[in-house]
């Protein structure tokens, strides 16, 4: 049985549209297993002007403090995840809301805490919690926080978490969410592309910015098991296709 992971931004969780459905449902009907991750750094960034709190980011991570901690679960907990659960349910389907605190779902430790606070890595999924729900035909939706063996609750990039979910249970297929509809070189936009020719960009400095981290994410779920990497702003057409 195949199993798509699709990561989904927190403002993309406001534009997904009937053909998005479509496509989920004829992957179900398919006999396609879903797992949904999503972000919510826009709603965060929300929240924490409301709360006159000034966003610091390094490295392409939000430096995290207790309260900026806070708003974050307030973020994707009560307004990301909720809206796209109701999404779902909309349309026939059966989400089921899953965060670190679901039986130790995603484990992590802190990257470093003198220079981001509470931003952490992760270091182990519970696939067998993921497999449970996926076998009761239910689409996990799930918010990128992880939690350390004694109970901190830590922020963690989505890419991270999804890459590491999908390598996890295996993934036949990731599809990385975005702005744009794939990677592009010499304006055109790349149909497929393997690792080193990831790395060639790179270095000619023709991928760069947000888009380093995310490639970041699909080399490694490319290297632990998963089959192709599918960098795009929908999921119902290919944009670039990346495998090992």
């Amino acid at each position: 049985m195949k199993t798509y992971v699709v990561k989904i931004g927190g403002v993309a969780s406001d534009q997904l549209n009937a053909q998005f459905f479509s496509t989920i449902r004829k992957w179900q009907a398919q006999g396609i297993q879903i797992v949904i991750i999503h972000g919510g750094g826009h709603y965060i960034t929300e929240l924490m002007e409301q709360f006159q709190i000034k966003r610091q980011i390094k490295n392409g991570l939000r430096v995290t403090d207790e309260t900026t901690l806070e708003l974050t679960k307030m973020a994707l907990l009560g307004q990301v995840q909720p809206r796209l659960v109701s999404l779902f349910q909309k349309e026939g389907l059966q989400p089921v809301s899953l965060h670190a605190g679901c039986d130790q779902l995603i484990q992590g430790k802190v990257i470093n805490y003198a220079e981001l606070g509470y931003v952490g890595q992760v270091t182990a999924i519970n696939h067998q919690l993921l497999k449970l729900q996926m076998n009761h035909r239910k689409i996990p939706v799930i918010a990128p926080l992880g939690i350390t063996k004694d109970g901190q609750w830590l922020n963690i990039n989505a890419d991270e978490v999804a890459c590491k979910i999908a390598s996890s249970i295996q993934a036949d297929e990731l599809f990385l969410l975005t702005d744009v509809p794939g990677i592009k070189e010499n304006n055109q936009w790349l149909k497929r592309i393997n690792l080193s020719k990831i790395e060639m960009l790179k270095n000619q400095n023709i991928i760069t910015g947000g888009m380093i981290p995310k490639l970041n994410s699909a080399k490694y779920a490319l290297l632990h098991g998963v089959k192709s990497v599918n960098i795009n702003n929908n999921i119902h057409c290919f944009g670039t296709k990346i495998t090992a």
